[in-house]
Formats: C-alpha cells, sequence, structure tokens
C-alpha cells in the first residue's frame, strides 16, 4: 500500500518546522504540534506518490487570491488525480477586513460538510464587496452573524444554527490560527499562529508545487502558465509509473 500523500507531506512540514525553529530562540515552550495536516483537499482528491502536488495559500477576501482561482481551477480539473490540491486559508488581517472571520467560516464549514468547502470559497470570491463594506464599527457579534447567514448559502439554511454553534468553538479558532502567520515576521508561538510562517509565506496567493515555492504569484498565473509548469511534471511522473511496470 502506497503511503498517504497527506501523510507524506505532515512528516515533510515536521522536519521543515524542526529545522526552522532551530534558528530561533526559544520563546514558548508549549508550542505544539497540529494533530492533522492543514488544509483542504480539492476534491477530496488526497491522491498518491504519483500526483503533483500544488498547495496554495488564499484569503478569502484577498482580490489577488479570487483572481489566481479560476485559471487555476479550471487547471485541476484537467488534471483530475494526477495533481492533488491543499487550500490553506491565510487571513492578512492587516490589510483586509474580515480575513480571519471569513477564513474561519471555511474551516466550520469544512467540518460539517467538506464537499461545501469550496463552495463557499467561491461564494467569498464572487461577493467580496460585501465583506469590505462591512464597516469596522460594527460589533464582532454583527459581522459574525452575517457571516453566519452567508455561509449557509454553501450548505443549506438547515446547517445555520450549526455553523453559528462553529464560531462559538475554541476548536475553529485554534484551526485558523494554524494557518496564520503573524504580518511583519513576528511570531505568535502562543496562539499556534505559526504553520504559515514556517512555510516562509508572507502575502497571498503563495503557491507550492511539489514542496517548492513558486516566485511572484502575487501577479496571478493564468492557464497557459499552470499548463506549462505542470505538465512537464506530470510527464515525468507517467514515465516514472511506466519505467515501474516494466520492472514486472
Amino acid at each position: 500500500m502506497k503511503p498517504s500523500i497527506l501523510l507524506l507531506l505532515t512528516v515533510a512540514a515536521t522536519i521543515f518546522s524542526a529545522c526552522n525553529l532551530a534558528n530561533w530562540p526559544l520563546v514558548n515552550a508549549q508550542s505544539s504540534i497540529p494533530a492533522k495536516f492543514d488544509g483542504f483537499v480539492y476534491k477530496n482528491r488526497g491522491g498518491d506518490l504519483d500526483s503533483v502536488i500544488i498547495e496554495a495559500f488564499f484569503d478569502p477576501v484577498c482580490p489577488y487570491s479570487r483572481d489566481a482561482w479560476p485559471p487555476l481551477q479550471k487547471v485541476l480539473d484537467l488534471y483530475g488525480s494526477r495533481v492533488t490540491f491543499i487550500l490553506h486559508p491565510f487571513a492578512l488581517r492587516r490589510y483586509h477586513d474580515n480575513a480571519f472571520v471569513t477564513s474561519r467560516a471555511l474551516h466550520i464549514i469544512h467540518k460539517l460538510n467538506s464537499t461545501a468547502t469550496y463552495n463557499l470559497l467561491e461564494l467569498f470570491f464572487k461577493h467580496q464587496e460585501k465583506f469590505y463594506s462591512l464597516q469596522t464599527n460594527l460589533s464582532r457579534a454583527s459581522i459574525v452573524k452575517k457571516i453566519v447567514k452567508f455561509s449557509s448559502r454553501a450548505v443549506g439554511k438547515s446547517y445555520y444554527s450549526k455553523i453559528e454553534e462553529g464560531f462559538n468553538d475554541r476548536k475553529t479558532d485554534l484551526l485558523t490560527r494554524v494557518s496564520f502567520k503573524v504580518i511583519n515576521g513576528l511570531i505568535s508561538w502562543i496562539t499556534n499562529d505559526n504553520y504559515a510562517c514556517t512555510r516562509g509565506v508572507f502575502g497571498t496567493p503563495t503557491f507550492f508545487v511539489n514542496g517548492f515555492t513558486l516566485p511572484d504569484t502575487e501577479s496571478s498565473l493564468d492557464y497557459d502558465a499552470w499548463r506549462k509548469i505542470i505538465d512537464p511534471l506530470s510527464s515525468q511522473q507517467s514515465l516514472k509509473r511506466d519505467d515501474l511496470f516494466h520492472h514486472f
């Protein structure tokens, strides 16, 4: 049986984190490794060792993340199981109002119905202006209530109370913080906001392909650009499979 891609990624991320943490002074001895690998797998395609792995750090209310998604989604649907895609919500709270609460909503919806996670992401992208217009003088409770009502559109109104409960659950707050990095290089070890930092992420969108970051991704990669990246990698994987079969 082939090892799970998510298991391998968890091990790799743990090793990478350990190497990076060795260069930092010990701030809080209680920092912990997340119980599971962070992120949402597209269409629940966990993949295997033969798939190309793409990871993206998106902010649901970032216009650059919004613009980057359609061409990438088109490519993911083209390659199917040959590509595994994992989304990491990354709330740029310094730049985007309501970034954290919308990222938290993704975690809540994913827990309730993982097939609806990307539906909600696309709804946030489509209606970003609604969240820009939520005035900062609104109370947190008022903003959460609006987000709960909006999020129920992705899974159905029958989930309204469950989504509301999710915002009162400390676990969903911590899950959201696992993906988050405090801006300007300040690492919040106490709240476990260190996953993105260990990956060197400081803005959205940021992409990794097979563990390596793609440079200059604030300007959206179009469909052809993604094809140029993935085609050679997919071809190499096909050759490896053929070589394996020839040995039997």
